[in-house]
């Protein structure tokens, strides 16, 4: 056998680290390879920006009232979307009901805490563990009967729609207490505060946002390195950090020139925060991508991919509970008609946001920009005033190309 020859090498072992560092030149290019989404919504944000300063000559996009605004009607899809993309990642299923389960259960709270005057908390409590049923019993059918998620999710969408209905007798319930509102409705620091100090304060919490988002950052890199994890390049990490941290401090500055920082900030970072921890260093988190990229191969390595499939439904009721809480506090009602369309704003803002319609590839974080980019497009277009019909027609074209965009990558790469 002809002895093979060795290329000649430096003498030392090279570092994964220096192999992926890359040449100044394809620094950004890197960059928008790996936050394509998060530099389209930029872009989208920047275009209408443009856009409105054509047409009205005066309005603005990012002023400080309608950042405000775009997180106050959107906050519902952030919280739908995590929950959604779970259902997905198992192997492309979504649930069809969640609209109309926010429906019902709104209608459970306006009858509980304005009819029936029931303390505040525990008719939290009860809407919580009735959304988790809900939630337990679609998942009964999905996981242990194995009937698809599709018919099963239609059924209750039909069911819990007719609940609510049923409930309010066609009727609207409102107001609700305003004790209730301000854990949904408010801003920090206050209304107290003196306008002087308001900016300065909104400031300071993005500051403390901002340095824990580093630290996480940083946290997160070297542990990658210490267990010899492939890394991006430094200085692709370094521009990421900046560029979000800059945001950050915007946002914020513009809160300051508003009302301060909403609260239901805070209750979307709590959800984003576990449920990014849950399915990216968690075990059972991993076992919702195993079972989503091959469920036979997941069950011969002893997972129990029924109990992955009924915690991602049982989970997903819970957080239409908490989507009902928000939204019923933001309208001040309770209504027959709530939550029409809102499964398409999730399942369309998990897709957008890079999961992947066969499952098992996604991220709660790429959900997020995918629920930011679906509300930038509804309140740009509406700021614009553009058609409601013509708004549903670019939406759905938006959804089709990223499906189309993962679909033609899984291909590529399935051939390559």
């Amino acid at each position: 056998m002809a002895d093979i020859k060795k290329a000649p090498t430096s003498g030392k072992e090279p570092n994964p680290q220096e192999r992926l560092d890359v040449p100044r030149a394809n620094i950004g290019l890197e960059f928008v390879k790996k936050n394509t989404m998060l530099v389209a919504l930029v872009a989208a944000m920047v275009l209408f920006q443009v856009l409105i300063t054509i047409n009205t000559g005066s309005g603005s996009f990012f002023s400080p009232a309608n950042v405000t605004n775009l997180i106050a009607q959107n906050g519902y899809v952030v919280i739908l979307a995590s929950g959604m993309l779970l259902c997905i990642l198992t192997g492309g299923n979504i649930d069809l009901s969640v609209g109309c389960g926010l429906a019902f259960i709104g209608a459970v709270a306006g009858e509980l805490m304005v009819n029936r005057h029931m303390n505040i908390y525990l008719t939290i409590v009860i809407c919580l563990l009735i959304g988790t049923a809900l939630g337990a019993w679609q998942a009964f059918w999905i996981a242990y009967v194995r009937i698809p998620p599709f018919i099963v999710t239609l059924a209750g969408m039909l069911s819990f729609r007719g609940m609510a209905g049923i409930l309010l007798g066609g009727l609207v319930i409102s107001p609700f207490p305003q004790v209730y509102k301000r854990y949904f409705n408010s801003f920090l620091p206050g209304s107290a505060t003196p306008a002087d100090l308001l900016v300065p304060l909104t400031l300071v919490i993005g500051a403390i946002i901002c340095a824990v988002f580093v630290i996480a950052q940083i946290y997160s890199r070297v542990s990658k390195i210490r267990k010899k994890y492939n890394v991006e390049s430094p200085v692709v990490m370094i521009v990421r950090i900046v560029v979000i941290c800059a945001v950050i401090m915007y946002v914020f500055w513009l809160f300051g020139h508003s009302k301060g920082m909403p609260v239901i900030l805070i209750t979307l970072a709590v959800v984003v925060a576990v449920y990014h921890y849950y399915t990216s260093k968690t075990v059972p988190g991993r076992h919702l991508y195993a079972m989503g990229g091959n469920e036979k191969a997941a069950i011969f390595s002893g997972i129990d991919t029924n109990k992955v499939l009924f915690f991602a439904y049982t989970n997903m009721g819970f957080l239409v509970a908490v989507a009902s809480l928000v939204c019923v506090a933001r309208f001040d009602s309770a209504t027959p008609s709530a939550g029409n369309m809102y499964e398409l704003d999730a399942i369309g803002a998990c897709f957008i946001g890079g999961a992947s319609a066969y499952g098992g590839v996604g991220t709660v974080s790429g959900a997020v920009i995918g629920a930011v980019f679906m509300g930038v497009l509804n309140n740009g277009m509406s700021i614009l005033g553009v058609d409601a019909n013509w708004q549903r027609t670019i939406k759905g074209f938006v959804l089709l190309a990223a499906v189309i965009m993962d679909v033609v990558s899984k291909k590529r790469r399935t051939v390559s």
